[in-house]
């Protein structure tokens, strides 16, 4: 969608952003069929599904987010908003709304795919947390001692990530619960020079975070619902909290 607004072409999905969308979309497949056979008494399989669906829609704008906040940051040329044109600030505002966007939704994914895995594999994980993280759940499959094969591959892509996901984290936190993650950049600037003119954050590496916590987000998706698929192949839905 937005790349048509932008004047670019339709994204073709490639590498994890494919394999992520792919092994959702084959969940989708078994959950039909298991639908088709009038065998959701307690409508657990349609909810499943519903948040599948979901969870495609929430990945494609993620990444939609991400490919507009970096065609906006090629807009912004100036080193600092007090050297850009009125055109360039209102670029530049553009970018900044993309990747907040961006931050905020990786984070928004993540959690709702925890939702997905805690409902799947019977975590109980509200028992501990009334409102749960995703990663509250990741810490649940070592209580529940359970599925340690698909915790362990999830433990190694959250710390493979775990520098950028820190880093947007924070500035995730300070977005929705304190002041905004520029005004507090801007704060400090303004604190460091005399001149009052506040440079520009590293915009590139923020970008490069932001696909890094996209890539993160992807690899989190296509390992459990991979994970979910083989078991639904080998043992049938009505083995989901099969304790493998």
């Amino acid at each position: 969608m937005l790349r048509t607004l932008l004047g670019e072409p339709p994204r073709r999905n490639e590498g994890v952003l494919e394999e992520a969308i792919e092994a959702m979309v084959e969940t989708l497949g078994l959950l039909q069929r298991q639908l088709d056979l009038n065998q959701d008494p307690t409508h657990d399989y349609r909810k499943l599904y519903v948040w599948t669906q979901g969870l495609i829609s929430s990945l494609d704008e993620l990444e939609q987010s991400c490919f507009a906040a970096s065609h906006f940051r090629k807009k912004v040329k100036a080193g600092s908003t007090e050297d850009m044109t009125a055109a360039e600030k209102a670029e530049y505002a553009r970018y900044v709304y993309f990747y907040k966007d961006g931050f905020i939704r990786c984070f928004a994914i993540l959690d709702k795919t925890g939702t997905v895995i805690n409902e799947i594999f019977d975590l109980n994980t509200s028992k501990v947390k009334a409102h749960f993280s995703y990663f509250t759940v990741l810490r649940q499959f070592g209580y529940a001692k359970v599925h340690a094969d698909l915790a362990e591959a999830l433990i190694r892509i959250k710390e493979k990530y775990r520098e950028p996901m820190s880093r947007l984290r924070k500035r995730r936190n300070m977005e929705i619960h304190y002041m905004n993650w520029e005004m507090q950049d801007d704060l400090w600037q303004l604190h460091q020079t005399l001149q009052g003119k506040v440079q520009l954050e590293d915009l590139d590496q923020h970008l490069h975070e932001l696909r890094q916590g996209t890539d993160m987000v992807c690899e989190t998706i296509k390992t459990a619902y991979g994970y979910i698929n083989a078991l639904w192949r080998e043992h049938g839905l009505n083995r989901k909290n099969s304790t493998h």
